[in-house]
């Protein structure tokens, strides 16, 4: 990111922040308490709660994915099918006043600066990695913080890619106020964890993967309920439905199926007592 770049993105997402919460919205508003456990339940889906998983490299892919919400991160130039977030998650540590750990400050651009998993692996008990660890494991509210704040955007972006906007936004809302804190969790969770569904590169066989594509499959009945419990379920298994299909859908040398336990035993926490 250019220092041009990187100074709209600060400003861009304190005016952001300033928005979010001037608007008065259908959406229940959370407490510490439920900011705390939603940020410990991604901490939780992310990295088992290992610390050492704040600082991640997966194999098989071409970046680290660092924080409670494994934000992604790629070198200068890199150009890959999946949403980069690590830097925008710095803009917002700046935006909020939150200083950055000085190796990262003193870049000249807010780019992942390891040329390989191999090196990045290498560098773990290094003295910067370790600062880095400790400062995301000190400042997992503010990045629960940045995540309550992209579902909360996410609306408006699914709703531009939408055939019925409207339906859509009663979609989200019921979602979001069921058996709260869950429906919020669930939104929030869902969109750091697949994206908003709404990058043509986020494709396989011309069909996306993220929030938006889950509440549109969500079934009609569930959300006329009353019951916040059958909301949760429906949204649920319309996200184990379209984790299912990528799942089919996605190249075979990238192996997907691997992942599908998980992302099913993820869904399962969207339910009260999952």
């Amino acid at each position: 990111m250019s220092g041009s770049r990187r100074w709209f993105a600060v400003v861009g997402l304190w005016w952001v922040c300033l928005s979010v919460h001037a608007q008065p919205g259908a959406l229940p508003q959370l407490n510490t308490h439920q900011q705390q456990w939603i940020a410990d339940q991604i901490f939780q889906n992310e990295c088992a709660g290992r610390e050492a998983c704040l600082t991640s490299w997966n194999a098989g892919e071409d970046f680290p994915s660092l924080g409670i919400g494994h934000f992604i991160w790629y070198r200068t130039g890199q150009q890959e099918a999946f949403k980069e977030s690590f830097p925008d998650l710095l803009a917002f540590y700046v935006a909020s006043g939150v200083s950055l750990p000085s190796w990262i400050a003193g870049l000249a651009e807010w780019d992942n600066p390891w040329s390989d998993r191999e090196t990045f692996l290498a560098s773990q008990d290094s003295e910067r990695m370790q600062s880095l660890r400790q400062f995301l494991l000190e400042t997992r509210q503010v990045q629960a913080a940045f995540i309550v704040q992209r579902m909360r955007n996410s609306l408006a972006l699914m709703q531009a890619h939408s055939d019925t906007p409207d339906d859509l936004q009663q979609r989200f809302a019921t979602v979001a106020n069921a058996a709260p804190p869950y429906g919020m969790y669930a939104l929030i969770d869902y969109v750091n964890f697949k994206g908003e569904g709404v990058s043509a590169s986020e494709r396989y066989q011309g069909q996306g993967w993220g929030l938006l594509q889950v509440l549109e499959h969500m079934d009609v009945a569930a959300l006329q309920s009353d019951s916040g419990e059958q909301v949760l379920s429906a949204f649920a298994r319309s996200a184990r439905e379209i984790l299912d299909r990528r799942i089919a859908n996605a190249p075979a040398e990238r192996n997907e199926i691997r992942w599908r336990a998980g992302w099913h035993k993820r869904t399962e926490t969207y339910l009260p007592g999952g």
